[in-house]
């Protein structure tokens, strides 16, 4: 592996020189024992709770191993990525990375992750005992593996039964026009249609790769981004246009993050709580909606529809989720190994899913979840679900999308979407996406 190949498979984020602090992985023992040092995502909506199970996780490892783990936490893509690229560079960090299921293919092209062999599948206990759908973006193909699925996030949209039924609506919508002048009907008396995180760093480009996929219009093709083309650009306008000039979503919206939206809804201040995972239900059900409200998938008619074209796909969300990858240059394989084992067993996954709301990855967990109603539009989005490109260039993609919004949002509070300025930053997006493409070939 060459740095050449790393800084053009995580071309765009920023080169640091230092090691990342506190992370080596030829950190001293603790009590006799080894240390394993694991990056995760910062759980905003339960930190209190993804502290105990950091702590619950390295006594109970700590137990059965001797060793123990240390977790760090990033909070937005660009963070992930930056800390990717800086261990992959200097060859030292963490031993273990928990990446979302869009992020692998980067990581892949690294070459700097372990690519897991039949033997490493046999001490994780087994390829066969995860649901073959999670495993659908763990590598390129199934000899070139190197993600190990830990959680499964199909998204959805939940709705406040309660609210349609008073507005005479029987079924959420199933096209995103349908589903705009329903959430006009709800917006009454204080609340809104919708609520909507347009701050938050994860989920807006979801609703622009749906719809534009929606209208058959895949983002990547053959090497060639899409991204300045009318589906996209009808797209931004929409998702962009609920709160600018709809006027379906809260204005504080503007500045929400995922855990304020699923607040809001939570309060019941809005009908519709779209692109959510299961991770919602813990809150709602102990929230004033709870026994009120339900899960059903997002519309797949794109905007400006009333059927879904010819060539477009029934995406109803992308294949989401978090897999588990080994560095290269950990010092502890095999004890990493044991470590993935542990956090994806059978009663790990049911805490975990009790805990958090993640849909288990382990086929045996997750059969034991199926019984449960509440879930059948989870399943359903999951069966439906479509991977995003395994590129490399991929993350870069997707981080020019969310630029899009992010200097979209601050002129929504002016009621219009900047068509001039839409038009500028889709270009911007467009030439950083085939930039990123062209390296990574």
């Amino acid at each position: 592996m060459t740095a050449k190949r790393v800084v053009s498979a995580l071309s765009g984020a920023i080169l640091l020189a230092s090691t990342l602090a506190g992370c080596g992985s030829d950190s001293g023992s603790t009590g006799g024992g080894e240390t394993l040092n694991v990056l995760i995502g910062a759980n905003t909506i339960y930190p209190e709770e993804q502290r105990k199970w950091f702590d619950d996780i390295s006594a109970r490892f700590e137990r059965e191993s001797g060793a123990t783990v240390r977790f760090e936490t990033f909070a937005t893509p660009n963070d992930e990525l930056t800390k990717i690229q800086t261990s992959v560079l200097s060859g030292q960090g963490p031993d273990i990375y928990a990446i979302g299921t869009t992020f692998t293919p980067t990581v892949y092209a690294t070459g700097a992750f372990l690519e897991l062999t039949p033997d490493d599948w046999t001490k994780l206990g087994g390829r066969d005992r995860f649901l073959p759908a999670t495993l659908g973006i763990s590598g390129p193909d199934r000899e070139h593996e190197v993600g190990v699925p830990f959680t499964t996030r199909p998204f959805v949209m939940a709705y406040n039964r309660e609210l349609l039924a008073a507005a005479g609506i029987d079924k959420p919508a199933e096209s995103w026009d349908g589903l705009r002048e329903q959430a006009k009907r709800l917006t009454t008396g204080g609340r809104y249609g919708m609520a909507v995180a347009y701050a938050d760093s994860f989920d807006p480009w979801k609703f622009v790769w749906a719809m534009s996929l929606q209208a058959g219009n895949p983002l990547v093709s053959d090497g060639k981004a899409r991204l300045d083309e009318p589906t996209v650009r009808d797209a931004y306008r929409t998702y962009l246009g609920w709160l600018a000039t709809d006027r379906v979503v809260d204005p504080a919206a503007v500045g929400w993050k995922n855990a304020q939206a699923i607040a809001a809804f939570g309060a019941g201040r809005a009908a519709y709580l779209p692109m959510v995972s299961a991770t919602s239900k813990v809150t709602l059900d102990a929230s004033a909606v709870a026994g009120k409200y339900g899960y059903a998938v997002m519309p797949t008619v794109p905007p400006g529809a009333t059927a879904r074209p010819a060539g477009g796909q029934d995406a109803t969300s992308i294949l989401s989720g978090d897999n588990l990858v080994v560095a290269k240059y950990t010092k502890h394989r095999d004890l990493a190994l044991v470590l993935v084992k542990l956090l994806t067993s059978p009663d790990q996954q049911r805490t975990y899913y009790e805990t958090f709301g993640e849909l288990p990855t382990d086929a045996s967990a997750a059969t034991a979840l199926q019984a449960d109603p509440a879930l059948a539009a989870m399943v359903d989005s999951s069966a439906r679900s479509v991977a995003t490109p395994f590129s490399g260039a991929w993350s870069q993609v997707q981080l020019a999308l969310v630029n899009v919004v992010v200097q979209s949002v601050p002129g929504l509070s002016a009621g219009r979407v900047d068509e001039s300025r839409l038009s500028t930053l889709l270009a911007q997006a467009q030439s950083s996406a085939q930039a990123a493409l062209d390296k990574a070939k």
